[in-house]
């Protein structure tokens, strides 16, 4: 399924570099979504990035944890796997947007794009599953993924209150990690004492 959802993913996004009437119709619009009643942008805008360097970040890193989490909701959900890791990918990148929404629902001006939240809550569904695996940064750098996970979080949430004008949603990227953790909770309670017990 993730390479699925990345063969799709770099196939509009690649289409939208070069034409911008796809790019207009897709990307997330708050003001477009209200007024038009366009809610596909909710999730269409996720299929789109600004660039290559863009698109190949957020699927490098959705191809690195995305299997491992396919892997670890097989042994969870058996044959429901691959439905359940395809709506969590889909419904993160609508629940990471929902809060810009609101913020800037009357602005007519506001345009978003990405992956990063569906992204996010892929990353940290893996680390509820496996808390202490190596992340590298750079190839090089091994650190646990609960403790990048604590500090991207708390960048994150820093970066939001602080309004960062670097037209990056960090609000998205929040909403997204934490949203990656609640799916699988909801979903098998169980699996929050293992998390706990793994930390332990």
């Amino acid at each position: 399924m993730t390479l699925y959802i990345i063969i799709i993913t770099c196939i509009v996004s690649l289409v939208g570099f070069s034409k911008p009437q796809i790019m207009n119709a897709l990307i997330f619009e708050p003001f477009s979504i209200k007024h038009y009643k366009q809610y596909y942008r909710y999730v269409t805008c996720g299929m789109l990035h600004a660039d290559f360097f863009h698109l190949f970040v957020n699927m490098f890193v959705l191809y690195s944890f995305g299997q491992a989490v396919e892997y670890y909701y097989a042994k969870l959900f058996g044959q429901a796997a691959p439905l359940i890791y395809l709506a969590l990918y889909v419904s993160a990148i609508f629940v990471s947007n929902i809060s810009t929404y609101y913020k800037y629902q009357n602005d007519s001006s506001y345009r978003a794009l990405g992956a990063s939240g569906a992204v996010s809550a892929v990353v940290f569904t893996s680390i509820l599953f496996n808390p202490y695996a190596k992340i590298y940064l750079y190839g090089i750098v091994g650190l646990p993924g609960i403790l990048l996970g604590v500090a991207y979080l708390g960048y994150s949430y820093y970066m939001t209150k602080k309004g960062s004008t670097d037209n990056i949603n960090h609000e998205a990227h929040l909403q997204g990690a934490l949203y990656g953790l609640l799916f699988t909770i909801v979903l098998k309670p169980t699996i929050f004492m293992v998390f706990i017990n793994q930390l332990f």
